[in-house]
């Protein structure tokens, strides 16, 4: 069995590019749990904070709850659930699946790979980073849900799946003339840029295109704030800032709160800017809360 291509294949509600990484942060957790206790098993009850932080960190906007992707990646192939009354799942409900001690992990079959080949759970956690997070988030995911950050050797991405243009990130640092769109920043050593970035406005792994105008040169702050939803693109090409960003020191209010209402720094003249529909569906899907007003400043 591939078991690549399976975790490739998880069903998921993808109508109109709506992010539902619910899924893939429960099986990156179990992942990260069998390589701390192979045996053992996730009593829902006990890890349905840790899971719901996941889902509130890296998931879509909109409020969801752990007990969906419970229930339901055990339709994938790659996840059992029992109960006290035995084998099975009792549902989506969060109630029931506390009520009924439901435990869950990976199947038998997936476990006696991951123990013949040590290299396979690295293989599979990168798989599903590249397929459904950018790759700023990559990181910090590996260390929530404790994984060693970075694949194990290369992973191909399955047939049929589109490979990333290597020309992006040059085309839209040129097209930004090498500094962040944002704050202006434009380091370098030498010729060669330093600490500056090409990020997808939709990001890659959901369908947005290698295009310069689905990009933004951002210094790697900025990179890692825009993928996290604390920063976003408005109307007229300004920045915002989401209202649930706290930070009360000079540089966060310098480097972040600041930015709300400014305009975009570029592109050069001739180069396209971002689209609106990218702009639009990283409002939707990445974005959290409300913008805050335009600073005074």
């Amino acid at each position: 069995m591939d078991w690549l291509e399976r975790v490739a294949g998880l069903r998921q509600w993808t109508r109109g590019g709506t992010r539902a990484p619910h899924k893939p942060l429960l099986l990156l957790y179990a992942l990260g749990r069998f390589r701390e206790d192979s045996a053992g098993e996730l009593r829902y009850s006990a890890v349905e904070e840790d899971l719901g932080r996941l889902l509130a960190e890296y998931g879509p906007p909109n409020a969801t709850t752990p007990a969906y992707p419970f229930h339901h990646l055990t339709g994938d192939g790659v996840w059992e659930v029992r109960t006290d009354r035995g084998p099975g799942s009792p549902g989506t409900g969060v109630r029931e699946l506390r009520a009924s001690g439901a435990a869950g992990r990976l199947v038998p079959e997936l476990r006696a790979a991951l123990r013949r080949d040590p290299q396979l759970l690295g293989r599979m956690a990168q798989l599903l980073l590249d397929l459904h997070f950018p790759p700023s988030l990559h990181g910090e995911l590996c260390a929530a849900v404790g994984l060693e950050p970075g694949p194990v050797e290369a992973v191909r991405l399955p047939a049929g799946r589109r490979q990333r243009d290597r020309r992006m990130r040059e085309l839209v640092l040129t097209a930004y003339e090498y500094r962040c769109a944002f704050c202006g920043y434009d380091g370098r050593i030498g010729a060669v840029p330093v600490g500056l970035e090409a990020a997808h406005v939709r990001w890659w792994a959901y369908d947005g295109p290698d295009e310069v105008d689905n990009g933004l040169c951002l210094c790697s702050l900025h990179h890692k704030l825009f993928d996290k939803g604390v920063l976003g693109v408005g109307d007229g090409h300004r920045v915002l800032v989401s209202r649930h960003f706290a930070g009360g020191s000079r540089p966060a209010r310098d480097h972040v709160t600041a930015l709300a209402g400014r305009p975009l720094l570029g592109p050069r003249p001739g180069a396209r800017p971002v689209a609106a529909a990218h702009r639009a569906w990283h409002l939707r899907q990445v974005f959290h809360g409300a913008p805050r007003a335009a600073s005074a400043s």
